[in-house]
Formats: C-alpha cells, structure tokens, sequence
C-alpha cells in the first residue's frame, strides 16, 4: 500500500517580502496612474487641442471621447489600487481585469501619446503580474484535493 503525503512548505521569507513589496508597489502604481488617467481625460475634455489630432487611425475616437474614457477608467483604477494597498482580495481580482483593460486602452492611445502610452503598457503588465503572483507567495501550498485554495 503506498501513502501519499502532502508536503507543506512554506514560502521562503524572502519570497514572501517580494511578493507582498511588489503588490504594495503594484497598488500605488495602480493609485498614480489612476490619477494620472484622470488628469489626462479632464485635460482632454477641457480643451480639445491638447493632443494632436490624428488622420484616419482606426480606433479614432474625438478627443472628447478619449478624454471620458480616461477619467472613467482612470478612477475606477486608482480605487481598485486603494483596494489593493488596503489588502483587499476584490481588489486583486479586479486589478487584473482593469490592468488589462488600461493596457488595451492605452495601446489604442498610442498615436495621440506614443511615449506614455508604451510605459502606461509597461506599468499595466507588471500590475498584472505583481497580483497575479502575490497569492502564491501568501498562503502556503494545499494538500491535494483539499479545498482551502479557493480565492
């Protein structure tokens, strides 16, 4: 008869540090660019000549547009990273979802504001990662077929 034991280990101190310093990171990140978003949309609503206007770019929206599109997403993601710094699990589960969608948002941006919208990209993908990451530095490895990984 063969027993099969679950080896529980838990994370290295280093690894969990890591984890827990680069989804606090991942939070102030999302609260900045949350804000920044939205500084950028109010800008784009005020005045509809502070980004270039360009020719006949398929996901051409006016500038107006553009402008709401980055107040609403902006705020919703400086929340969500007010979650996270907060610790919140809600908030690591959405944060992956609006990191995604900032990232699709701000690859659609990139003619009208090429050099941020390349490090909104960068900052997008290491969110994405940082939360994704974070859960299993956290919680110690579950013994097969136990129920305790769900989120």
């Amino acid at each position: 008869m063969v027993q099969h034991t679950a080896r529980t280990t838990t994370p290295h101190p280093k690894e969990t540090a890591w984890a827990t310093g680069g989804t606090a990171f991942a939070g102030v990140l999302m609260m900045v660019s949350g804000i920044l978003g939205v500084l950028n949309g109010i800008a784009g609503i005020a005045a509809n000549d502070v980004y270039a206007r360009v020719g006949n770019y398929v996901y051409g929206f006016s500038l107006t547009a553009w402008g709401w599109i980055h107040v609403v997403i902006g705020a919703l993601v400086a929340v969500t990273g007010w979650g996270v710094l907060q610790g919140r699990d809600w908030a690591r589960a959405i944060g992956v979802g609006l990191a995604a969608l900032y990232m699709v948002e701000y690859f659609m941006f990139l003619p009208y504001a090429p050099v941020w919208s390349v490090i909104a990209i960068a900052i997008g993908a290491f969110v994405i990662w940082s939360l994704v990451t974070a859960g299993h530095a956290e919680r110690p490895p579950q013994p097969p077929g136990s129920a305790g990984g769900t989120l």
